[in-house]
């Protein structure tokens, strides 16, 4: 959606129908959308760097139709991943959820496996898309990460959508990069500087007391933002899970490939026992 573009019919169709959330939660923000039947264990949503919890938009209109509850969330304000794993707690107490399924892309994938590996007895399942491992790569590429607090937030904007290749694209994935580029604009300068913050702070994932049937990987085998080699290692680190491969898609395949990504999403659910 670039600037004079009107936004796609079926995301106004969304916004017409599901309600946006926003609660504090001590000294953090949060904003969601929470759609689907309640009595359900529900699918929570985290995006990347780029992303707003509105770019589920497609899998959140599908999988409520099936019956199924999904939650999307803003990343909010947090600048460490133990201020993550702290926060996404109290946000899911606060909502009154106690176990979740988590469907995280990029740096929401690699949140999604630390608040696993941290609060191991409120996540049943993952489904990582185009995830990763560790920090220590990125942190590498942005020396400038100790001044990310005070970067004018045009600079902020303007790296984080470097990151986002360029056409030509097809026009289901350049559709796919106009809408998330619509979704930065919406986003403050501590919002993109938390998120770079959190994708170069120190950190790996560790063991997961998760066995492996519960984890559906999901990747694109065209382009995307984060290195094969890491995403590859996830395959590695979860030799037994069930793994999706996309023959395109982008950085953004819930957009771009929503029909293949919410059918993977059916049958992990169904596969981790969750009845609609």
């Amino acid at each position: 959606m670039k600037s004079g573009v009107s936004p796609p019919g079926d995301y106004v169709n969304f916004k017409s129908k599901v309600p946006l959330h926003k609660i504090p939660i001590g000294s953090k923000h949060w904003r969601y959308y929470d759609f689907g039947p309640k009595m359900v264990p529900p699918l929570i949503c985290l995006p990347g760097i780029t992303g707003t919890a509105d770019v589920y938009y497609k899998q959140i209109m599908a999988l409520s139709t099936k019956g199924y509850r999904v939650i999307s969330v803003d990343i909010p304000c947090v600048w460490n991943n133990n201020e993550w794993v702290q926060a996404f707690e109290k946000f899911l107490d606060a909502i009154d959820v106690h176990h979740v399924h988590i469907y995280g892309t990029a740096l929401g994938g690699f949140l999604a496996q630390l608040f696993a590996q941290h609060r191991p007895h409120r996540v049943k399942s993952l489904v990582l898309s185009n995830a990763y491992l560790e920090t220590k790569t990125f942190s590498a590429a942005m020396p400038w990460a100790p001044i990310v607090r005070w970067t004018p937030s045009f600079m902020l904007k303007r790296y984080v959508l470097t990151g986002i290749r360029d056409g030509p694209h097809e026009p289901f994935i350049a559709d796919s990069v106009d809408f998330v580029v619509s979704q930065v604009e919406t986003l403050s300068k501590d919002d993109l500087a938390s998120r770079l913050s959190l994708s170069v702070d120190a950190a790996s994932v560790g063991r997961l007391p998760l066995s492996d049937s519960s984890i559906t990987i999901i990747n694109t085998n065209d382009f995307c933002g984060i290195p094969q080699e890491m995403r590859d290692e996830v395959g590695k680190r979860y030799p037994g899970g069930r793994q999706a491969h996309l023959k395109s898609g982008g950085d953004f395949p819930f957009l771009s490939r929503a029909d293949e990504v919410n059918l993977h999403l059916l049958l992990h659910l169904r596969r981790v026992g969750v009845e609609a």
